[in-house]
């Protein structure tokens, strides 16, 4: 079982203590890290597919995972992440090494090779891992939680959704019916302003996403994004009510996507003083500065941080690189089940004209 750092000194602000704020930023850290690195492999030539950066929104990824209870034995909560939601999967137990064999496409990642980016699952760990129609991620995960409901068990599901996402038939439905069965899910999304290159206004006609909260009979708030504090108090009261039978609730977390859709998007669209602006509110940053002026770590505490980070990932990197794709049998493994699957009926024979 996974378990959090526990410190012996008392609670500084929003339950949390000196040490846990601090390993907070430590997955903020660590995600923006592990990022960077991988935009350099990509350009190196070794990233197979698309890059999905979550620069500027790792805060709200990094603050509403860590409400959750992260377990590696099947037992805690769950997750629905979306490509952007690196820091959330660091969170539930996740590792760089994993991070980078599953976009390096490498025999020994989670997905041993079949996908790339975070499009892996890990019940183990509580992560179900994308679809690419996104919307229909919002019935499986509703789906998920009625099954753990209806089992008795103590679990909670969390899902990111972007704005387009929210759009989507599918998503409608997902939303509809956890809040029709009570589903403990927390639903957040992500507000970055941005659809790959639509913008919200042209998404929805509501002014704020909240507001859909009310047409679904279900707890809805709202927060700043890259308030990693609010966005985590706001987290752990929702996951709360999910915890307590109350249903689902939807958060809305207004952050910014400070790159494009992927790495090939040259962000043409955003006019430059938006981007400017949100550049001065990067989470990471925000966070680095209120743990400072605040005293709940110093300069050498962050800076040993960062030294865990940068040595973490670059050997999880260099591993990854030198790993070995995938054999070619294995792309017929794990298609069908080989378990024998024995119905628990048999079909009755034609009755016998003669014995009528």
């Amino acid at each position: 079982m996974a378990k959090r750092t526990v410190a012996p000194d008392s609670e500084l602000v929003a339950g949390l203590t000196r040490r846990q704020l601090q390993e907070i930023y430590y997955y903020l850290a660590l995600a923006r890290a592990a990022e960077e690195r991988l935009e350099i492999l990509f350009r190196q030539g070794h990233v197979h597919g698309g890059l999905y950066r979550s620069l500027g929104q790792e805060g709200e990824s990094v603050a509403c995972a860590y409400a959750l209870r992260p377990r590696t034995d099947g037992t805690g909560d769950l997750i629905a992440p979306l490509i952007r939601n690196t820091g959330a999967i660091f969170v539930m137990g996740g590792t760089p090494l994993e991070y980078f064999r599953q976009y390096l496409a490498r025999g020994a990642g989670p997905s041993r090779g079949r996908e790339t980016n975070i499009h892996f699952t890990d019940f183990a760990r509580g992560i179900i891992g994308p679809v690419s129609p996104l919307g229909t991620m919002m019935e499986v995960l509703a789906g998920a939680m009625l099954a753990c409901r209806m089992r008795g068990e103590d679990r909670v599901g969390m899902i990111w959704c972007g704005d387009g996402q929210t759009s989507t038939g599918a998503w409608h439905e997902g939303i509809n019916f956890a809040a029709v069965q009570r589903c403990p899910v927390v639903v957040v999304i992500e507000a970055n302003r941005w659809a790959f290159s639509t913008p919200t206004a042209l998404q929805t006609r509501a002014k704020q996403f909240v507001d859909k909260a009310v047409g679904y009979g279900i707890a809805g708030e709202r927060v700043d994004g890259n308030d990693v504090i609010a966005t985590y108090e706001a987290a752990r009261r929702a996951v709360d009510r999910a915890r307590a039978g109350e249903g689902p609730t939807l958060l809305e977390a207004e952050t910014y996507r400070l790159r494009g859709h992927a790495q090939h998007d040259a962000q043409d669209y955003v006019p430059a003083d938006e981007l400017e602006q949100a550049q001065a509110r990067d989470p990471v940053e925000l966070f680095r500065k209120r743990l400072l002026a605040a005293a709940w770590a110093t300069s050498a505490e962050l800076a040993a941080v960062h030294g865990r980070v940068a040595r973490e990932v670059e050997q999880a990197a260099q591993q990854a690189v030198a790993d070995p794709y995938p054999e070619a049998e294995e792309a017929c493994a794990g298609i069908y089940t080989d378990v024998e699957i024995r119905p628990p009926w048999t079909r009755l024979e034609a009755p016998d004209p003669a014995r009528a």
